[in-house]
């Protein structure tokens, strides 16, 4: 039984109508005779949608309860049960209530592909785990109901659903996605056209990058070389150079044209080292590639020019920049150089573009390069020409040339050609040209002549020096070829491990970047980092990249062990030993780049843990104390009016009246701000920020304190603020009530507002005991009571949820000292738009977007689906 397919709508925002799409698809797959079911959709009452449902079998739901609250959620099992050849499931990104089968809707459709049921599904853009960050600085709003982004990445097929953003407005205005009461306070903060327009944006980013991936993956198993100009993408040539900073900027200026053009800069480290290459300058190249936007890659290649273009058309680039040559005029006798190879080899896919700057012609550096060069095949062959054929048309030379030279000389000729062989073909030429030449001289210049034989004992001698001389020199020569290419290697895998080292001394953690430097470095097609729990447990894969990554070490055609159950797997091509001592570094990394993700999430885990359990424990002491205070007080009360044995005058009823109402109003304000306290740490404080005057809402928050107790001065003159009314007022009343309760008696509070720029402050000013400076930011933890308070002064929450409130419209609050003794509450709030003279309004800044800013509106469309456009 195979896997089944999944197929996911992509929404750029809530209600572009991604369960419209999906329902279609079901209709055309049932008119097509597949048996398709739907085994999850809300319609939320919506016509259109509900018109869509009919026609289309729907499993039944599980109903559960959860709190004393009714729930339906999809039926896995009746669903398997069903097993059907389709099943439409809505929301792919939500949670499931507790004592579901699983914890994810996600993970139920993973359970269903795994039954070979194709599943058709739907998500929003700003429910990817990779996008939180993102989407949160765009909104202003932190998702809580997120899919991993594999889960997305694997499916078969990606449809992105999108809308203009003033037509989603439209269709919001028009009540086909929220109920009215909701419609302005979404069009006014979540749906603001800023807002859709860069989600819509990058929706379809994150679409264009899985369709490169889809592409790439094609081009690959298809064996395509050729550039397809989809994207465009420049690569730069870099050499480590100074001139690359400049490269880098003209490339960016290029990509800066050209909508979605991306720049990848590119280091060829030769295996021979690159004598002219600065670590230092690389690495400032480096941030400067990343810091415009690019991305940066280490690779290695003998041939630059094949090197780079190998890269070139492997990502699929599209233009390649390269600098002037640095090389001396007299330097080009040597060869054409890479920009002129590259340009006469890049052929009609890939446009090269040669860029001038102030290093031409200064020279590369130490000219080593050369001479350190690795021996190949072409070499080792002009080694073996010259240390065999040449000695034959030196002999042939010295044989029919009227004077004789000498003996002495003709050695020293022929030593010269074995020395030349050393120095291009190593040892075995240069020994087969010793023992030639010695034949050779034998033969046609010691006495007798045409003999292998020498009668003179001096000639002996010559022969004997000639030869041990050549095999010495040889043998150094070979010698210092082999440790200058050893050194030169050190240093290519120096610079390797120093990338290396310099991105974890950067902190970055991403275990794909990682994997993907390896399989660049290497050229490798597919990396794969495998673990398992223990040797009798399958393999599974932590990490992947590339088309193909190996299920298994065995599958793969170099298996780095990392431990006794981690493994680094590459496909490709069978590493040389030489290069295993890098890529054991590369795989040590890995592991310890997943396991501190691992730890980082286990960290967040218990620092969540930890926190909740603080907040219990703080809620217990204060539901065991301060709560059961005002309960025994009004206890203690009722029972005395309840009682028969004794006869209460109207004063004594009237006082046991009023204790058992100042009890009740303790008790309402505890319990207040003890669900304040929780609506913040849940993040669901909704603010819904207007324009309105301080002196509507200061006035109001001064109920709970007495009316001799405070004193108020507002100025009518004050500019608007953007709050919401009814947080504005909870906040000023919890700040005056605490400097109420620390205020000596007879001493009034000092409520004051003044304008300072886009800024309002409301300043309370108390002359009590002041609070020391190191237990300021304390004082607006959650149940902190600064110094001998009593224990019926309350749990410790209002200035908490003060300081919760300020900030989820937009604002601070913070303390200072009172000059002269006491404590000053000053909150800051965004003044509102000034109004010009002649009438005409500013444009409106935009409203505060903070993590309680309308936290339920993302979730809503994934159960209020949209209609059609």
């Amino acid at each position: 039984m195979g896997r089944g397919r999944l197929r996911i709508y992509l929404g750029a925002a809530p209600g572009v109508g991604k369960t419209y799409a999906m329902l279609s698809e079901g209709h055309r797959r049932v008119e097509r005779g597949a048996d398709c079911v739907v085994g999850f959709v809300e319609h939320h009452g919506r016509p259109r949608t509900e018109v869509m449902l009919h026609g289309l079998e729907q499993v039944p739901r599980r109903e559960m309860v959860h709190r004393g609250a009714s729930f339906s959620e999809m039926d896995v099992d009746a669903v398997l049960a069903r097993r059907p050849a389709v099943a439409l499931v809505d929301e792919l990104a939500h949670t499931n209530v507790p004592g579901s089968r699983n914890a994810k809707r996600w993970q139920d459709v993973e359970e269903l592909l795994r039954a070979g049921i194709d599943v058709v599904t739907t998500v929003n853009i700003q429910h990817l785990e990779s996008l939180g960050d993102v989407v949160e600085t765009i909104t202003g709003v932190r998702q809580r109901e997120t899919v991993p982004d594999e889960v997305v990445r694997r499916a078969d097929q990606i449809e992105l659903v999108d809308m203009d953003p003033q037509a989603l407005r439209r269709r919001m205005a028009h009540g086909n996605i929220y109920q009215p009461d909701k419609v302005d306070a979404a069009l006014s903060n979540y749906f603001r056209p800023g807002n859709l327009t860069a989600l819509r944006e990058l929706a379809l980013l994150w679409t264009a990058d899985r369709a490169d991936e889809y592409l790439q993956r094609y081009r690959g198993e298809h064996g395509i070389r050729s550039t397809w100009q989809a994207r465009e993408r420049i690569v730069v040539g870099l050499t480590g150079g100074p001139e690359g900073r400049t490269l880098i900027r003209r490339a960016s200026r290029m990509a800066a044209k050209g909508s979605g053009s991306e720049i990848l800069a590119v280091y060829i480290a030769r295996s021979d080292g690159l004598t002219s290459a600065s670590p230092k300058e690389l690495a400032v190249q480096r941030t400067l590639v990343e810091d415009l936007g690019g991305t940066f890659h280490h690779v290695i290649g003998d041939n630059v020019p094949e090197a780079l273009l190998a890269f070139a058309r492997g990502v699929n680039a599209t233009q390649i920049v390269l600098g002037s040559s640095r090389r001396k005029a007299w330097q080009y006798v040597l060869g054409p150089g890479v920009g002129a190879t590259v340009a006469r080899d890049s052929g009609p896919d890939l446009d090269v573009h040669i860029v001038t700057h102030e290093e031409v012609a200064k020279g590369r550096g130490l000219p080593v390069a050369r001479s350190a060069a690795r021996l190949g095949r072409t070499r080792i062959v002009a080694g073996w020409l010259v240390g065999v054929v040449f000695p034959v048309l030196l002999c042939l030379l010295l044989t029919h040339i009227s004077t004789d030279p000498g003996l002495a000389n003709d050695m020293l000729l022929f030593l010269g050609l074995t020395v030349a062989a050393a120095l291009l073909g190593g040892l075995w030429p240069a020994l087969a040209s010793a023992a030639f030449g010695s034949l050779l001289l034998n033969y046609f210049f010691v006495e007798p002549l045409h003999r292998f034989t020498i009668s003179d004992p001096r000639n002996i001698m010559a022969i004997s020096v000639f030869f041990g001389v050549a095999v010495s020199v040889a043998s150094v020569v070979d010698l210092a070829a082999r440790r200058t290419h050893q050194a030169a290697r050190l240093r290519a895998e120096s610079e390797i491990l120093s990338t290396l080292a310099g991105s974890v001394l950067r902190g970055e953690t991403a275990l794909d970047a990682l994997l993907e430097r390896v399989r660049e470095t290497f050229a490798m097609r597919s990396v794969a980092l495998l673990e398992r729990a223990d040797e009798r447990e399958p393999w599974t894969r932590a990490a992947g990249v590339g088309p193909g990554p190996a299920a298994r070490p065995e599958d793969a055609d170099v298996d780095m062990p990392i431990g006794d159950h981690m493994a680094l797997a590459l496909s490709g091509r069978v590493l040389p030993a030489e290069d295993r001592r890098v890529l054991g570094a590369f795989a040590a990394q890995a592991a310890v780049v997943l396991d501190r993700q691992r730890l980082v999430g286990e960290a967040e885990e218990a620092r969540r843990l930890a926190e909740g359990n603080r907040i219990r424990t703080a809620l217990l002491a204060a539901v065991s104390h301060d709560l059961r205070t005002p309960l025994a007080s009004i206890k203690a009360s009722v029972s005395s009016l309840r009682s028969d044995d004794v006869e209460w005058s109207e004063e004594d009823r009237a006082e046991l009246l009023e204790g058992i109402e100042d009890g009740a109003d303790r008790l309402d304000h505890l319990v207040g701000n003890l669900l304040d306290m929780s609506r913040l740490q849940t993040g669901t404080v909704t603010p819904l920020i207007r324009e309105i005057d301080l002196d509507e809402v200061v006035p109001m928050a001064l109920g709970g304190v007495p009316e001799d107790s405070v004193e108020l001065d507002v100025p009518e003159t004050l500019p608007m603020v953007r709050v919401d009314p009814g947080l504005l007022e909870r906040t000023v009343a919890n700040v005056v009530e605490n400097a109420v309760k620390y205020s000596p008696r007879g001493r009034r509070v000092l409520v004051a507002a003044s304008a300072l720029g886009d800024r309002v402050e409301v300043r309370v000013v108390d002359r009590g005991p002041g609070v020391p400076d190191e237990a300021k930011d304390r004082i607006f933890a959650p149940f902190q009571r600064h110094g001998d308070a009593p224990r019926g002064a309350g749990v410790g929450l209002g200035l908490a949820v003060a300081r919760g409130f300020a900030e989820a419209m937009d604002g601070t609050l913070a303390a200072e000292d009172t000059p002269g003794g006491g404590l000053t509450m000053v909150l800051t709030l965004r003044a509102g738009t000034p109004h010009r003279p002649d009438g005409v309004d500013h444009p409106e800044p935009r409203a505060p977007q903070r993590a309680g800013d309308l936290p339920d509106l993302p979730d809503l469309p994934e159960r209020q689906k949209a209609g059609p456009p």
